[in-house]
């Protein structure tokens, strides 16, 4: 099963669907001239999306805080808080899992690129319990990762670079996936841009960028003109989460956006010249005397308030209100998902973060609302249901659980699949399902892991000289034999 969304259609009328779970895993780059629809279309992505993934945006033009009064995002106002503010709000946003907008728009260009550093670190560097998935969008990516040194100070270059590159070389693993957009291909630092395996390129005028955009794609040089002749709104998409072969797509409508303003032409004040000479020079020195001061800026909120908020944001995207939560209903579907996820092909071979992450995703996908299990009892619940324990009574699976009760969480799985045959009087554990268990396909590994468990007193191993091994579990012999 998979997250498809609809950010607009091809050519044909045909929707065009995105895949929100893939691009997880594999990054997205948006390439696009002002006014050719890169910021429409980033938008479209984040209102279909939205009660799907945790969002965090980075908004150096204040083009999305609308977010927040359909979807409830929570608005940070980069220019409110000091630079140990932001990094623990990006700690409390990675903890609640609330989907955000940092507004740089308040900042000189300097200070917005040090804010979204600091911010971005804080993010990657959350802790392991913390690592949710999330969607974390940059747009004008060209100032956070420059392909070359500009006017910023060098220090300041490498924080962000150090940053932006953690996002989206090494930020997978941390539940975090980078959607950057530039209007530059040509300026955005290179080791970014090749992380992105999913890509959707607008309308560019400029030769070096048209090229580095057809080759992004998979075009031929002679192809690249294409590019030039989009017409605003109208990308070339390519990558596993959209489409396996260039397609082009016009996204569709928004449901949010900036403040209505004319982008086209009006009508000029019928005003004599002389007429408006003296609108603009008459008594000019006393309004320079009687000019206002500027207004004070507004107080920051306080952070304790932006945590209240944070907090609160996960629940402002729940099922309709008025309607009650079956949590006996919701622990029920959990624990199928959990069980389900037990039984996929590879899913054991993942760390036990992926595999918590996965579990998150497929929850908040259902809309489940409720208590959700931690990390430790999501995967001691994921051992025994890899172990087949429900197969079992109740009374021996409290036995066996009792007995496991000093077994540590690394090694859960493969205690409870031996013990599991241990009940059922069986002295020769299946090695195949002893290694899926533990994650592993090495011989080396399972003998260590045996006999790590046999100096903790866990297990019995006896190895004849023909090389047959016979395992028992101390404490279930009574069972076994009744």
């Amino acid at each position: 099963m998979t997250a498809q969304i609809t950010i607009g259609h091809d050519s044909s009328g045909k929707p065009a669907e995105f895949d929100i779970e893939e691009l997880l895993a594999t990054r997205l780059l948006v390439q696009g001239n002002s006014g050719s629809g890169k910021s429409h279309l980033l938008r479209r992505l984040l209102e279909e999306s939205a009660g799907m993934v945790q969002q965090v945006v980075i908004d150096p033009e204040g083009d999305f805080p609308s977010l927040a009064d359909k979807f409830g995002h929570v608005v940070i106002d980069g220019a409110a808080y000091s630079p140990g503010e932001i990094e623990a709000l990006a700690r409390r946003i990675r903890e609640h899992r609330a989907s955000v907008v940092l507004d740089l728009d308040g900042l000189e260009v300097e200070q917005q690129i040090r804010c979204a550093a600091q911010f971005l670190t804080a993010l990657f560097d959350a802790p392991r319990e913390h690592w949710y998935p999330a969607l974390v969008v940059v747009d004008e990516a060209q100032m956070f990762a420059p392909a070359a040194a500009g006017e910023v100070a060098e220090d300041t270059r490498r924080m962000t670079m150090t940053a932006m590159t953690n996002l989206m070389c090494r930020g997978r693993k941390r539940g975090l996936a980078g959607i950057v957009a530039t209007q530059r291909l040509a300026k955005l630092a290179k080791n970014v841009a090749a992380e992105a395996s999913n890509f959707l390129m607008g309308r560019t005028f400029l030769d070096i960028d048209m090229i580095r955009a057809a080759d992004l794609l998979g075009m031929e040089r002679r192809q690249a003109e294409r590019i030039r002749e989009l017409e605003r709104g109208h990308f070339l998409a390519l990558g596993p989460a959209i489409t396996r072969v260039p397609l082009a797509v016009k996204i569709g409508p928004v449901q949010t956006g900036q403040q209505a303003r004319s982008e086209g032409l009006m009508a000029l004040p019928d005003t004599a010249p002389e007429d408006m000479a003296a609108l603009l020079t008459t008594d000019l020195a006393s309004d320079v005397a009687k000019a206002p001061p500027p207004p004070a800026p507004p107080p920051a909120p306080p952070v304790d308030e932006i945590e209240t908020s944070i907090a609160a944001a996960e629940e402002r995207q729940v099922a309709p209100r008025g309607e009650p939560v079956d949590n006996t209903a919701v622990a029920t579907r959990i624990a199928e998902i959990i069980a389900e996820l037990a039984c996929e092909e590879g899913i054991a071979f993942q760390s036990a973060s992926a595999q918590y992450q996965t579990f998150l995703t497929r929850c908040r996908r259902e809309r489940l609302i409720g208590p959700m299990p931690d990390m430790r009892a999501f995967r001691r619940r994921f051992a025994v249901a890899g172990a087949g324990l429900a197969e079992l009574d109740e009374a021996l699976q409290a036995r066996i659980m009792q007995l496991a009760g000093a077994v540590e969480e690394d090694l859960l799985g493969p205690f409870l699949v031996i013990a599991k045959a241990a009940h059922a009087g069986e002295t020769q554990v299946d090695e195949n399902g002893l290694a899926r268990a533990y994650g592993t396909s090495s011989p080396g590994r399972i003998r260590r892991l045996l006999d790590h468990l046999e100096r903790q007193g866990l297990v019995v191993v006896r190895e004849d000289f023909g090389g047959d091994r016979t395992i028992m579990v101390p404490g279930l012999e009574p069972l076994t034999q009744g």
